[in-house]
């Protein structure tokens, strides 16, 4: 079994919640080593059940010690990141990598708050946690080159990372990242319906999730409109609720869009 050794990187993870989560499997799926990944949670409960499911973490004891690690990955929801940032200000050294997965919080407002000029922001994806994400990243305009081309190499480990332009991660957070939960539920009810109609559970979960893959491919990439796509299906269920779909899409998601862009 292949493993990819990444021993010069020491990896210090400030949240251990989901998206740590989706990091750490995401690595071990890869079978990944580092020097060190140590994670701090104010949550004792959450690093506990962390460590369970990845026992060669290390857990930190208190802020300071996770934060003097080489690559910094901060794993907080917005509202708390810059008081966060203002307690590594003397902590942080002058060429650290950080790395900051929340929308809101510019690179220029973490900035404000460390010395180190290698600051970038991802909007990570759920579907890193099988290496299958689709992962935009921005990068402060100083960031070391040498430690930027390492960093997308580890960053790819996850999925397909790709640098764009900072102004764009939020409306990447509403397409890509938070995507899935606009269908999830979708797909668990129509599998659900197929062993109502006397499919098995395993024929119904093959229906579904082989069709859908089918269809996004047909809609992309086979060179028809997409109007001249859905003309191909004569036989439209629930097509008197698909103006209510849209426009709960539409005052959702660009009302959302508005409140979380910088």
């Amino acid at each position: 079994m292949k493993i990819t050794v990444l021993k010069t990187k020491s990896l210090g993870f400030i949240g251990g919640g989901r998206i740590t989560k989706i990091f750490l499997q995401a690595f071990a799926n890869k079978n990944c080593e580092f020097q060190s990944v140590m994670v701090y949670d104010a949550n004792s409960e959450v690093t506990d059940s962390l460590q369970k499911q990845f026992p060669q973490i290390e857990i930190a004891e208190s802020l300071y010690q996770v934060s003097t690690h080489s690559t910094l990955i901060i794993a907080l929801h917005p509202p708390v990141i810059l008081e966060t940032l203002d307690k590594l200000t003397e902590v942080v050294t002058n060429d650290a990598i950080v790395i900051s997965l929340a929308p809101i919080i510019t690179i220029e407002k973490i900035a404000a708050k460390l010395k180190t000029p290698n600051i970038t922001r991802m909007i990570p994806n759920a579907t890193s946690y099988i290496n299958e994400g689709f992962n935009p990243i921005a990068f402060s305009q100083g960031f070391n080159a040498s430690e930027k081309q390492k960093l997308l190499e580890m960053m790819k480990l996850l999925g397909h990372t790709f640098e764009v332009e900072e102004s764009k991660l939020e409306a990447y957070a509403l397409i890509s990242a938070m995507l899935p939960t606009y269908f999830w539920f979708q797909w668990k009810e129509l599998t659900q319906i197929g062993t109502q109609m006397g499919l098995t559970p395993g024929e119904s979960k093959d229906s579904v999730s082989q069709t859908l893959i089918s269809a996004i491919h047909l809609l992309f990439e086979s060179g028809l409109s997409a109007g001249e796509v859905i003309d191909l299906i004569p036989v439209k269920p629930i097509a008197e609720y698909q103006a209510q779909i849209c426009e709960i899409y539409q005052s959702k998601l660009i009302s959302l869009y508005e409140r979380i862009k910088p």
